[in-house]
């Protein structure tokens, strides 16, 4: 999951972000909202951790000009501001969310996991399709009721792909559910990470359409 986290405590970032990446998440951090505008302007954000109490632009005026630009992308926000007036207004803003602080770092990222399941249209915590059953909660995959092993970027890879069933992902879309800002990328990673599933999976789950990108056809998801 590819995550930008906008948050103005130097102390709370870093350790946030360092948790979220060992979770297996791809976390770009801001400090401010202004920053935090420019980063949502890309179309391969999964989720975004908002504190409101940002300098420059406060998190609400963030939180209602995404919003009104039509962005759905969902939204947890994290707050010290523990008014009833102030959830609701954020609610009615279009937070899908909130978490007090101190909060823990697993209940942030089970919350997040379910604000984008509903986004998605699930309800249910795991994935299943072709006799595969994915759980992001533990990160493990089973095919047939045996495990299979995937490496932390396969399977981000492949979790990217089944979130969007039936939506073709360039090459850059998977790079940066993998990468952040900061992080180099090596020329043809992609192709190895989707040529390793295919070996692992079988070499018809992930669909190339070339000259495009990747995808899973839609038929091939349920649950």
């Amino acid at each position: 999951m590819r995550i930008v986290l906008a948050e103005d405590d130097r102390h709370l970032g870093e350790g946030l972000s360092l948790g979220l990446r060992e979770l297996g998440h791809t976390v770009d951090w801001v400090v401010d909202g202004s920053a935090a505008e420019q980063a949502l302007l890309s179309e391969n954000i999964d989720a975004l951790i908002l504190d409101l109490g940002l300098p420059k632009q406060d998190g609400l005026d963030v939180l209602k000009h995404l919003r009104s630009r039509g962005n759905n992308v969902p939204v947890l926000v994290l707050t010290a501001r523990d008014t009833v007036e102030d959830r609701i207004q954020g609610l009615d803003f279009g937070a899908d969310d909130y978490v007090m602080k101190p909060f823990d770092l697993l209940e942030v990222d089970a919350r997040l996991r379910a604000i984008c399941r509903r986004r998605e249209g699930r309800s249910a915590p795991e994935i299943k399709f072709a006799g595969i059953t994915m759980d992001p909660a533990s990160r493990t995959l089973h095919k047939n009721g045996v495990e299979v092993i995937l490496g932390a970027n396969e399977f981000s890879i492949l979790e990217t792909l089944i979130s969007h069933p039936g939506r073709i992902m360039s090459r850059q879309a998977l790079e940066e559910s993998l990468y952040g800002w900061d992080e180099g990328v090596e020329s043809n990673a992609i192709e190895v990470y989707i040529h390793h599933l295919r070996k692992k999976l079988g070499k018809d789950l992930i669909k190339t359409v070339r000259g495009v990108g990747y995808m899973i056809p839609k038929q091939n998801q349920s649950g």
